[in-house]
Order: structure tokens, then C-alpha cells, then sequence
């Protein structure tokens, strides 16, 4: 918890899935494309100081970039957001059918003779 706190009150909000990236996804990916291309004896650690970046940051934009390219395992961006989507789908229409459900349930009740039925 005090880590947490002491996470959010410095403005390092890159784990927080609530919260935008402070970086756009322009700026993300020329990093990752000037740290592939380094000159030799260039380290990580370097770029990231000269671009005003964490090195840590740098070395998960990289491998995000790896995995989403196919070079790596793991699940990509989009096939995340693919899946997001899918289960977001799923939910309303598990709660459609519970609609329905309760519906035709009321709607049997309401039909059969001398239960609340008010037709003769």
C-alpha cells in the first residue's frame, strides 16, 4: 500500500492501467526505433537519459514493440484489445439473455389460469 501511494504521489503512473501513457505512441515507438538502431557502445541507459525516459521504460517499450511485431511470444496490443472486446461483447449479451430470461418467466406466470391472470 505505501508503495502504491508513494507510486501515485510521484507521478509514476505508468503501471496504472486507468491512467493514459505520459507518452504518445509516436514518441514510443521512435524510441524503440533509435534504441534498435544504436551505434555500438551506445547503451539503453544512454538514449533513455538523452530523451528523458526511464531506462526500465525503454527496455518495456522494446520488448512490447518485440512481441507485437511477432519476433517474441506473447500476447500482441491488438490481440489484447481483441479479447477485451470480446469479453465486453460477452457480458451484454449474458445479461440480455438473463433479461429475457426473467421475462418469459414473468410473462408464464402472468398466462397461467388463476395466477395474477386478469383475463377470463
Amino acid at each position: 500500500m505505501t508503495s502504491e501511494l508513494a507510486r501515485l504521489e510521484g507521478g509514476g503512473l505508468e503501471g496504472c492501467w486507468l491512467c493514459p501513457s505520459p507518452y504518445p505512441s509516436e514518441f514510443r515507438d521512435d524510441v524503440v526505433r533509435v534504441a534498435r538502431n544504436r551505434e555500438p557502445g551506445v547503451t539503453i541507459e544512454r538514449i533513455a537519459k538523452d530523451l528523458g525516459v526511464h531506462p526500465m521504460t525503454v527496455q518495456k517499450w522494446m520488448r512490447r514493440a518485440d512481441i507485437d511485431e511477432g519476433a517474441k511470444p506473447g500476447q500482441s496490443r491488438t490481440e489484447a484489445a481483441e479479447i477485451r472486446d470480446l469479453r465486453k461483447g460477452n457480458r451484454l449479451l449474458e445479461q440480455v439473455n438473463e433479461v429475457l430470461r426473467r421475462a418469459a418467466a414473468y410473462l408464464s406466470q402472468a398466462n397461467l389460469p388463476g395466477k395474477g391472470s386478469t383475463r377470463s
